[in-house]
């Protein structure tokens, strides 16, 4: 009995034409779902929403073990420096990660998405760099 070959989520998403759907079923969620707001927000005070579906795509597909097009394009790959600039507290991080599961729901079977929600969590709180909003930093003068 032979093991049967690991497949990369890349490949179990379907390739390139399974991340390029998967960004658009989640940037089509950011652009009119409620839940969306806050990534609508942050995208429009930056390069926009049609520069971050393209970026989210090289970058997925070198995430999910496909081709590293973002490392090609950019000579990194690293998720904090991709958004050093932005603002993300909890309800951003949340907004992102509730998009994606739906668009995980139709783009990728139970296993897949189980996984990739995992990591998908796991890079949302370790990109969050404000204070929760119910405890908010106080700056005290001396």
């Amino acid at each position: 009995m032979t093991a049967a070959p690991y497949q990369t989520p890349y490949d179990r998403i379907g390739g390139e034409e399974g991340v390029r759907r998967l960004v658009k079923v989640f940037y089509d969620l950011v652009e009119t779902e409620p839940e969306g707001a806050p990534l609508r927000v942050m995208h429009n005070q930056g390069n926009g929403l049609a520069h971050a579906r393209e970026a989210q795509f090289m970058f997925l597909s070198g995430f999910l073990g496909g081709p590293q097009l973002y490392v090609e394009q950019y000579r990194h790959s690293n998720v904090r420096q991709m958004h050093n600039h932005l603002a993300i507290g909890e309800v951003e991080a949340q907004s992102w990660l509730q998009c994606m599961e739906k668009a995980l729901e139709t783009t990728a079977d139970e296993d897949t998405r189980r996984v990739l929600m995992q990591t998908f969590t796991r890079v949302a709180t370790a990109l969050r760099n404000q204070p929760p909003a119910d405890n908010p930093l106080k700056v005290t003068s001396a």
